[in-house]
């Protein structure tokens, strides 16, 4: 018996995928290709997905997990002929959702579009905003945070319980389906952002939140960055929790997304900002959009013309199209060298000045299009190779990266991982950063909670 006939067995032959067919799909990531793998399995439950861990163990078959391939960093992608690829794309049932307790119990393979979708038929959602369609599965294995997580907070913060699959079968749930549990560790914080090291996510409980009934974005144009940090305050001050979500695009990241998407509009014709912060303010039926408009008008009336030199309001998505093509306008203007960072919130102007300087040095032809989550200090502090710059060494890319990641973690005591885990492109920054200390007790703990390890990071590593 081939290990392909052994699996089909467990799940049916159009489950099993041995590079015969277009499985092309699953060797790529939002932002990786190349993965190679023995096969790619799909169950289409729990017990399949046991069977198919057994089966792997029995014939020392490394397992990577893989949800919606969105994840940035190479964590659900084979690189190796005895990997398998166990997709969870089939566990996918409708979402259970509680309307009065709030919560929404769901498969590791259910979209987020799609949880979103069955929450609002109650007026809810699952507030973790992001410019994907991931699996939930994923989400919780990257602990993702999005754009609004100065209100919301990431996935950590809003799941209650998880089930959990070890390498053997074995089911285990961590947590309860209440808002309030202090009745021991906290497990379930062990598989959150592990990327699927210390178990397989299959299900969860969620926590959701009432879909806001009034909500406006106002983009607005400021002279440099500096003047984010002190509107920040001021709108904080302002408005408490009805401020969603407070995002920075820098002059280069904007005039990219312009240029090379054209189905935005410019916010700002003729002229392109130094700096330009999108804020978000939401609420529920007390309030109305005009009343949102009118006190943000209030807010920013002292600091026009010193803060702030243009506004431009919407309550529709038109500014929210722009933030989220950034991504796809970079692309288009070259080759992207992305690191994702987060450093204190009011460092952020001094972070970009500081690695602007170190980016220079490493070559000059190198253009740093930063944007992201001012307001929780994470900075998507991506660097641009011009398409007419000619190819790009491999020497510039690490040299630029690792700079980056660097100065946020040593300079500015920041992170070299702000949202999209660690995975193979961080395991480099993961060793040199992270105490040696802190990975024995990583790796312990991974050990302990999954003997036989899954996926391909170990969070023991010595060496990268």
């Amino acid at each position: 018996m081939t290990i392909a006939s052994g699996l089909a067995a467990i799940v049916g032959l159009a489950h099993v995928l041995t590079g015969r067919e277009d499985d092309s799909r699953y060797h790529e990531d939002g932002r990786t290709g190349g993965g190679r793998a023995l096969c790619v399995v799909r169950p289409g439950d729990v017990d399949q997905l046991a069977e198919v861990l057994r089966f792997a163990a029995a014939a020392d078959l490394r397992v990577i997990a893989q949800g919606g391939r969105s994840g940035l960093v190479g964590a659900g992608l084979g690189s190796d002929e005895r990997d398998v690829i166990v997709s969870l794309e089939r566990l996918v049932q409708p979402p259970s959702i509680d309307g009065a307790n709030r919560t929404a119990h769901v498969t590791a393979g259910v979209p987020l579009s799609m949880l979103n979708r069955a929450a609002a038929e109650h007026g809810l959602t699952f507030p973790i905003d992001l410019g994907a369609d991931p699996s939930i599965g994923g989400m919780i294995a990257t602990n993702t945070g999005g754009a609004r997580l100065l209100r919301y907070g990431d996935v950590r913060r809003n799941v209650l319980s998880v089930d959990v699959m070890a390498a053997d079968g074995t089911v285990s749930t961590f947590g309860r389906a209440v808002w309030k549990d202090n009745s021991g560790l906290d497990l379930k914080q062990l598989v959150i952002g592990a990327g699927g090291a210390t178990g397989l996510v299959t299900a969860a409980t969620l926590a959701l939140q009432p879909v806001p009934r009034a909500t406006i974005t106002a983009m607005l144009a400021l002279d440099a960055m500096q003047g984010a940090v002190e509107l920040l305050r001021e709108v904080e001050q302002a408005f408490g929790t009805l401020l969603t979500a407070f995002e920075g695009i820098s002059a280069a990241a904007l005039a990219a997304a312009i240029t090379h998407v054209p189905r935005l509009t410019d916010p700002f014709p003729g002229r392109t900002p130094g700096y330009v912060v999108l804020i978000e303010l939401s609420a529920g039926a007390a309030f109305d959009a005009s009343d949102l408009e009118d006190r943000l008008g209030r807010v920013l009336e002292p600091v026009m013309d010193m803060l702030v030199r243009d506004a431009v309001v919407d309550r529709g998505l038109r500014l929210w199209a722009i933030r989220h093509a950034i991504p796809e306008g970079l692309r288009g203007a070259g080759r992207v060298i992305a690191c994702d960072i987060a450093v204190p919130r009011g460092a952020v102007p001094a972070f970009r000045a500081r690695i602007v300087e170190r980016i220079a040095r490493i070559s000059p032809m190198l253009v740093l299009h930063d944007f992201g989550h001012i307001g929780d200090g994470g900075v998507h502090a991506n660097m641009v190779w011009p398409t007419d710059a000619g190819p790009l060494d491999d020497a510039i890319v690490h040299a630029a990266r690792s700079a980056v990641l660097d100065i946020a973690v040593e300079e500015f005591g920041g992170s070299f991982s702000a949202e999209h885990g660690v995975g193979p492109a961080n395991l480099a920054a993961y060793v040199r950063h992270v105490p040696t200390r802190q990975r024995a007790l990583a790796g312990a703990v991974q050990r302990l909670m999954s003997p036989r390890p899954i996926g391909r990071i170990d969070f023991g590593e010595e060496t990268a």
